[in-house]
């Protein structure tokens, strides 16, 4: 048998045996994650220093401490996220129980990009493994340094130039973002070493929207800038194109601030700050429409990762009173259910 589906054969039927499901069995494989976190720091701020030449500051915070929160967050919060979560009724189901359980898809595929390693592939399997489901995890092959401690280390855990500045992941994307810098015009930075994969920071001004700095995410340090007429013209710009993944306003006005807010649509929006809300747990992270499907970060990943299975219980007994719900319908009878059936009705036990 082909060794991959061999394993895959294998998570389906670990799965099936209900092995994943108790909250026991989740919380012992969330305390290896953090344990793996713990024992191999040195080694993975290593290999991110060899893949994106990240100081070991940069790794904390945009790597390790958030790693390390989320596995937290899950271990605090497992038993209230895995309760059956009550909902309203309405008078012709007074008596019933209404609820959302929250059931573990099964075997779950989690495929990681390369621009944050370890953060982007830990955090997801953070909310899977919460969630009871069985894990095959795709660490970026082209952060080679990374996907090898993953690759080699996790499993055992579950059943510089500047010197503060990262790196191009690969000789194939360092050319890729050098031919950007030929856009508009360099106002700020525009260095860069080849031997070191590196490219300093740098604002493009000029820029034409038909450029090729325009047309395709970027995952470097370049920042072009596009010359707008008026607020209503740029929130024109944004919206003539696909809805991104995250959009940032930044002015002294907090109107300006609203009103792009208020005209636009993303799958993430910060004012007057970049990317701070992925420190927050209690936000979700995703993208909508063509930026991304899905959301994560604390409860978001274990709820993305679950299928919210509708469930109502009627208690034996009530047939009799159920009669009014089958026809023939008097006056009297329609009347009452179309006044049972009214939302305004609804409540939650």
């Amino acid at each position: 048998m082909d060794p991959l589906e061999d394993t895959l054969r294998r998570l389906r039927e670990a799965f099936g045996s209900g092995r994943t499901r108790p909250a026991e069995f989740r919380a012992a494989q969330l305390q290896g994650l953090g344990r793996f976190l713990k024992d191999n720091r040195q080694l993975l701020l290593d290999a991110l220093a060899q893949d994106l030449g990240k100081s070991a500051f940069e790794s904390d915070v945009s790597e390790f401490i958030l790693c390390q929160n989320e596995v937290d967050l899950a271990l605090r919060s497992l038993h209230t996220w895995m309760k059956d979560e009550p909902v309203a009724t309405n008078l012709l189901t007074k008596l019933h129980s209404a609820f959302i359980r929250k059931e573990p898809f099964g075997l779950v595929l989690i495929v990681a990009p390369w621009n944050y390693p370890l953060n982007l592939t830990l955090v997801p399997l953070v909310g899977a493994i919460a969630a009871g489901n069985c894990v095959v995890l795709k660490p970026s092959e082209i952060s080679k340094g990374t996907e090898k401690v993953l690759a080699e280390v996790l499993p055992r855990y579950l059943d510089q130039g500047s010197p503060n500045l990262g790196r191009i992941i690969s000789q194939k994307h360092f050319k890729r973002l050098q031919g950007l810098l030929g856009c508009g015009r360099v106002a700020i930075g525009g260095q860069s070493d080849e031997s070191e994969l590196y490219i300093a920071p740098t604002v493009l001004v000029d820029v034409q929207e038909t450029e090729p700095v325009m047309q395709e995410e970027i995952f470097g340090p370049i920042l072009p800038l596009v010359t707008v007429r008026s607020l209503d013209e740029a929130i024109d710009f944004i919206n003539r194109r696909e809805k991104p993944l995250a959009l940032y306003a930044f002015s002294n006005s907090s109107q300006v601030v609203n009103q792009v807010l208020e005209g636009t649509s993303s799958g993430n929006f910060g004012g007057n700050d970049g990317f701070i809300y992925m420190t927050l747990p209690s936000l979700p992270l995703g993208g909508v429409g063509h930026s991304g499907m899905g959301r994560y970060h604390g409860k978001f990943s274990f709820d993305t990762f679950s299928h919210h299975r509708a469930c109502v219980l009627a208690p034996s007994g009530l047939e009799q009173l159920n009669g009014i719900r089958y026809p023939p319908y008097g006056h009297w009878s329609q009347k009452l259910i179309q006044w049972a059936l009214d939302s305004q009705s609804c409540t939650l036990l």
